[in-house]
């Protein structure tokens, strides 16, 4: 089994909670991961490498991410969510439309954002949120995101509702958080839910409760995480090539250095290779037969 599976993550559980359940039920020798943590308290699409597909897991995690998430004004939480604690803000005057439209412009772009006290980020080699349930003072550099569209859908204050585009490495929380501070009411994460990841969509997901059975036919295919990329088709004995460690040559007009997806006249991911000239060197090769 090589690829992935798109599974949709429950309310409560961690990231790893989820692979560990869907571990339990492949047989052991079948190596499995996942391609981007999902908080606790947040659902949704989880993208979960087999077999090959885990020499992958990087390319899934830099492609761009939607989610659907609700933003609550009025108060603040320690861990900017639902967990809270939370403390209210005094007299909090809830924005127009008009001005929560202008705020979320704001939010779009380049932007530096501080990640969440409570999360994964690392600290002098810990996590994050280990010293802070351990009452010891987190201090977290901010670090450059990007982030496409923020739409906002309904709002009812306290509540909006937003859908949200952004890269890698973007706190959901922390817009949530920074949005209140910009409005000067507070406000916090109420819930979350990724939708796509890239080529991984929500329809796509199955419930990681499922039967074995189920899994060969729900997983996508490797090449799903190089979508985008410039791309090459290459004969089976060139491919072979590749697979034995040679360069072979290319009459595509590359730019050196550049990477490229090498697939076969199948239109099956085989390698991952560096433009030399017009020279390829295989970085990653993709050998399995099962897509």
């Amino acid at each position: 089994m090589h690829g992935f599976l798109v599974v949709d993550k429950p309310l409560g559980i961690s990231s790893r909670d989820a692979v560990d359940r869907v571990q339990a039920a492949l047989p052991k020798d079948v190596r499995i991961g996942h391609t981007g943590t999902l908080d606790p308290l947040a659902t949704g699409v989880l993208v979960l490498a087999l077999g090959q597909g885990t020499r992958l897991t990087d390319y899934v995690q830099a492609q761009t991410k939607e989610y659907r998430a609700s933003v609550r004004f009025g108060a603040t939480s320690a861990t900017d969510d639902a967990e809270g604690p939370f403390t209210p803000t005094p007299d909090a005057r809830f924005p127009s439309r008009d001005e929560l439209l202008t705020a979320l412009g704001e939010f779009v772009g380049s932007v530096s954002q501080t990640p969440p006290t409570f999360s994964a980020a690392h600290v002098d080699g810990r996590r994050a949120y280990r010293l802070a349930r351990q009452g010891k003072t987190v201090e977290l550099k901010p670090k450059s995101v990007r982030i496409d569209r923020i739409d906002l859908g309904e709002y009812r204050a306290p509540d909006a509702f937003l859908t949200i585009q952004c890269g890698k490495g973007t706190y959901i929380r922390s817009i949530a958080r920074d949005l209140g501070q910009r409005l000067g009411c507070g406000a916090y994460l109420s819930s979350l839910r990724r939708t796509r990841i890239g080529a991984f969509l929500e329809s796509q997901a199955i419930s990681i409760d499922g039967s074995a059975a189920s899994f060969p036919a729900a997983l996508r295919p490797l090449k799903e995480a190089v979508v985008g990329m410039t791309r090459v088709n290459l004969t089976a004995d060139e491919i072979r090539r590749l697979g034995m460690g040679q360069l072979v040559a290319t009459e595509g007009v590359f730019d050196d250095g550049s990477e490229i997806a090498v697939f076969d006249d199948a239109e099956r991911l085989r390698a991952l290779a560096t433009v030399e000239g017009k020279l390829l060197r295989p970085a990653k090769v993709f050998l399995c037969a099962n897509e």
